[in-house]
């Protein structure tokens, strides 16, 4: 049996990769995981939480699914992806997929264009239908400094491993995300060890990759990626 551990954001929860969970259900009899992280869910609760129970959360996942399935991919996005490098390089998994995953966060020049049209909206009476406003506007009430603090340990501390993932690797990123650049995907790409590892960038994609209007294309590429023969 193949099982598939999926891993969501910081902030997140699982419907961030819901749409690629749904489409990996139909098209494989893989045994799917999406755990929520400590502190995540619906409702946030990042108080007292350290970086290390995120990590370690998604381990006691792994280590189940290894007991039970003959191979394990790996997904994860945006502090997920950093989880899942880590677990790469410490765990048996046999492919690793990465989606908007947050070696550098934060994109200026996108987000004065996400910034903008907000502003824009604002001024027609509309930014509460804005859908950025309505995604953020509530992470941002809900996230402690402390927690903020945290998940940039955890990218401190994984970060340096990232050359030690020598597992086939495919890396997706949005051009147009405002949280994390493009050149984390470069940084990926160039710094993992693999010789199997594919790069794909796209245009029109925000940061929540996996709900954006090019998603059909991208997972296809996943599903083709992780059931390619010549990749295991």
């Amino acid at each position: 049996m193949i099982g598939c551990l999926c891993i969501h954001g910081f902030t997140g929860n699982p419907t961030e990769v819901e749409p690629l969970v749904t489409h990996i259900r139909r098209n494989t009899d893989w045994h799917i995981v999406v755990p929520t992280l400590p502190g995540h869910g619906e409702h946030l609760a990042l108080k007292g939480i350290s970086y290390n129970q995120w990590i370690e959360h998604a381990e006691r996942e792994l280590q189940n699914l290894l007991k039970i399935c003959d191979k394990v991919y790996v997904i994860g996005f945006s502090m997920g992806g950093l989880i899942a490098s880590y677990l790469a390089v410490h765990y048996p998994i046999e492919k690793l997929i990465l989606l908007s995953a947050a070696a550098y966060y934060v994109n200026p020049k996108q987000l004065l264009v996400d910034v903008s049209e907000m502003v824009k909206d604002t001024l027609k009476g509309r930014l509460k239908e804005n859908e950025l406003f309505i995604r953020y506007s509530r992470k941002l009430k809900e996230t402690p400094i402390a927690a903020t603090l945290q998940f940039r340990k955890l990218v401190a501390t994984i970060k340096p491993l990232i050359n030690r993932v020598t597992i086939p690797t495919l890396i997706a990123q949005g051009e147009s995300d405002g949280v994390v650049p493009p050149r984390s995907a470069h940084y990926l790409y160039e710094n993992i060890a693999t010789p199997e590892k594919k790069l794909i960038f796209l245009k029109e994609s925000k940061h929540l990759i996996c709900h954006c209007n090019e998603r059909d294309k991208l997972f296809c590429e996943i599903v083709d990626f992780l059931q390619d023969a010549k990749n295991s």
